[in-house]
């Protein structure tokens, strides 16, 4: 187990309520749980998103904390947000970094594993 490390998982819901199809607008929703699983207690100071749709268009987004938040997690602890983006197109995907730094003054990055967003299939 390395001293500094968080795991990253991720489900996601396409909000077809808040998506206008007809305009390019699809919305989704991700949930993230985030989990200390190092040895060290650690911050999560800022986050790195790459998203691409089906055209190939791709948006960088940075920012700090998540959610308004900059959760400081023990070894075990876990924090868990939901947010969401839009996409001009039916699919696409997101992946990124979290930039920690840990009690110790210890700075890493958490890699968020690249995820689909998608319609779900409908049958006709």
């Amino acid at each position: 187990m390395a001293a500094y490390e968080f795991s990253v998982s991720v489900k996601t819901q396409y909000l077809e309520e808040q998506s206008e199809p007809d305009r390019g607008n699809f919305v989704f929703a991700y949930t993230i749980t985030i989990k200390n699983t190092g040895k060290v207690a650690a911050q999560l100071i800022s986050r790195h998103w790459t998203i691409v749709d089906a055209n190939n268009r791709v948006e960088e987004v940075r920012g700090l904390g998540v959610v308004g938040h900059q959760p400081l997690m023990q070894p075990g602890e876990q924090f868990e947000y939901t947010s969401g983006t839009a996409l001009a197109t039916p699919q696409g995907s997101m992946k990124g970094t979290y930039f920690c730094v840990a009690e110790d003054g210890e700075q890493f990055e958490a890699v968020i594993p690249e995820f689909i967003l998608s319609l779900p299939r409908t049958l006709h």
